[in-house]
């Protein structure tokens, strides 16, 4: 059985705005590399519906880069992505990554599920605090895109 780890956040911004900054790749370079890591325009692809093809560069601090792929399984805009995701693409078919849009009073509420696999605790903890920085940086991309 699948064991995941979540991180849930409500964003102030409506559903098909969230939905928009999680699938365009002009707002995803933004929020995917948060503010310290550079994901290039020209490294994405994102072919989002289901069968479609997701990839992309990290340029790190340092100067090392990491390659990102995936599938996207499940689309159902603006309410659901279900994605396989890995940095070891070609090594690696991926594992499930989960993302779930609900409307609350207060916005949308973003709830991001991983399937956790052979994850440490210390492993899941630092991918928990990535997810964290990435909505950090999706709230970032809604409130320019409201304030336009």
């Amino acid at each position: 059985m699948t064991e995941y780890f979540t991180v849930t956040r409500t964003l102030r911004a409506p559903r098909e705005l969230v939905f928009e900054a999680i699938t365009k790749p002009e707002h995803f370079a933004v929020w995917f590399g948060t503010a310290a890591v550079e994901v290039p325009q020209d490294s994405l692809t994102m072919d989002v519906r289901p069968g479609g093809e997701f990839r992309a560069v990290m340029i790190l601090p340092d100067g090392n880069r990491i390659d990102w792929s995936g599938e996207y399984k499940v689309v159902e805009p603006p309410s659901h992505i279900a994605m396989s995701l890995t940095d070891q693409p070609g090594d690696d078919v991926g594992l499930p990554v989960l993302f779930d849009l609900e409307e609350s009073a207060d916005g949308t509420v973003l709830t991001i599920r991983q399937d956790r696999s052979d994850f440490t605790d210390e492993q899941v903890a630092a991918t928990i605090a990535g997810y964290n920085e990435f909505i950090d940086d999706i709230e970032r991309v809604l409130e320019r895109l409201q304030s336009a």
